[in-house]
């Protein structure tokens, strides 16, 4: 159950939390909403709303609709890590399809090839993106972070296709035992393209000093808004994934950005979706990120992950956007 306390009608804080799950129970503990907001619990049931500030002593609670990104498959999990894993663009394709179906409205794209390595071949991306805008209306997010060792020429590959968003890493950053490579004139470069072919950029920072990087480009007019970001963490080598942590970097943000919360790693991915919904942010799931449902329970497939995150989601109070949301929200090419 969840047990609230008022401190100096400011907000709520929330001891503990117990979200029920199909495959079992989430534990959420010690999680604390930004002094702006309230959260109190339903008078019907132990959901969370999040409201704005006191006015004559009534609660002023509203819902919100919360932005779910699948990243499917991602560069560096295998099919060691997770059976399930999808490789071929028919494979990714109907993994995106039930994501869409099951509430994502993103798919954060990367592909393989035949031997399951990563690419950014421009024609395994062309077959992905056609198979899954055949079976679903997602928005398509590619990566141009590639894999480790790949040239910003080659990364950079999937945008001449014109997708909606890609991501656009805004830095350098340690990748386990790699180092990923982005200065300030790659960074450019990439701004740059996504602004000719219009492609909405997500920007991935992974370090505090990515969102000052992002900022330069913005100062230099090459990133327009609406801003999004990806705040990236528990990566091996980079950032410590913790609530705290994640407070520091949004609070860093544009205002009036919007944001999505990713924990990388089954612990820290579960406890970015509840703190990403509970300070104003978005989520991401998926295989990229994580592969188990459970602590010694694997995913069964994206899908699950994603039903997941809309248990979390509504418990909380809120609704999931559509995909047609995400397009006015983010004022995509075409809206």
């Amino acid at each position: 159950m969840i047990r609230p306390f008022w401190p100096k009608n400011t907000c709520f804080l929330i001891l503990h939390s117990i979200v029920p799950f199909k495959s079992g129970t989430i534990e959420i503990a010690s999680l604390i909403c930004q002094p702006e907001f309230f959260i109190s619990p339903s008078v019907t049931d132990t959901r969370c709303w999040v409201g704005g500030k006191q006015a004559n002593g009534k609660l002023d609670v509203f819902m919100r609709e919360i932005v779910i990104t699948c990243a499917i498959t991602g560069a560096e999990t295998t099919r060691a890590h997770n059976p399930a894993l999808p490789l071929t663009p028919r494979e990714i394709a109907g993994s995106a399809a039930a994501a869409c179906r099951a509430g994502a409205s993103i798919i954060h794209l990367h592909v393989r090839k035949q031997d399951g390595t990563p690419t950014q071949d421009k024609a395994i991306f062309k077959d992905a993106i056609k198979r899954i805008r055949d079976h679903c209306d997602a928005v398509i997010e590619v990566t141009t972070g590639g894999a480790v060792g790949m040239s910003l020429e080659e990364r950079l590959q999937p945008l001449e296709l014109s997708p909606e968003m890609a991501s656009l890493d805004c830095g350098s950053t340690n990748f386990g035992d790699e180092y990923i490579v982005n200065t300030i004139p790659m960074m450019r470069k990439a701004a740059q393209t996504m602004a000719r072919l219009q492609v909405r950029p997500t920007l991935e920072c992974f370090d505090i000093s990515h969102i000052d990087g992002a900022r330069l480009l913005i100062n230099e007019g090459l990133l327009k808004p609406p801003f999004h970001y990806g705040l990236v963490m528990n990566v091996p080598g980079g950032v410590f994934f913790s609530k705290e942590t994640l407070d520091f970097f949004y609070k860093r943000l544009p205002q009036k950005s919007f944001w999505t919360g990713i924990g990388i790693g089954g612990r820290a991915a579960k406890e970015a979706i509840s703190a990403s919904v509970l300070s104003g942010g978005f989520v991401r799931v998926g295989f990229e990120d994580n592969v188990w449902e459970a602590k010694g329970k694997l995913a069964e497939s994206n899908a699950s992950l994603v039903e997941q995150a809309v248990e979390i989601i509504k418990h909380h109070g809120h609704r999931v956007a559509s995909p047609k949301q995400v397009r006015t929200l983010f004022n995509l090419k075409g809206v």
